[in-house]
């Protein structure tokens, strides 16, 4: 009885982890190409193929098998390294800043009261 539940958990696990490939694919599909040339990544027809493997293998093979943690590994390293750096470079980010520091107000910087 517990082994089935330990294999319907990791059933729920792999599903999510090949639902986040599958987005992480489509997010490096709609970045330009240049943009991975500036960000100094491989190219982008290179991350397609490495995260188009792992969301294949995430679907097909049981994630207790090696290749399917190999793609994991992948998904990761772009997340973490590739995608921010896109995003550094396009200036995809949440909210521009305007050269300002950590301790600016709406009306100017912060002193502290001196």
């Amino acid at each position: 009885m517990l082994i089935y539940g330990f294999q319907s958990i990791l059933s729920w696990v792999q599903l999510a982890l090949g639902v986040y490939a599958a987005v992480m694919l489509i997010d490096a599909a709609v970045r330009r190409e240049d943009a991975y040339r500036a960000a100094s990544k491989q190219t982008k027809g290179m991350w397609l193929i490495f995260l188009a493997l792992a969301t294949a293998l995430l679907f097909i093979l049981p994630i207790m098998s090696f290749l399917p943690v190999i793609g994991v590994i992948a998904v990761i390293v772009y997340t973490v390294d590739v995608r921010p750096a896109l995003r550094e470079v396009t200036g995809g980010g949440r909210a521009p800043r305007r050269g300002g520091s950590s301790s600016d107000g709406p009306y100017g910087p912060y002193n502290g009261g001196r």
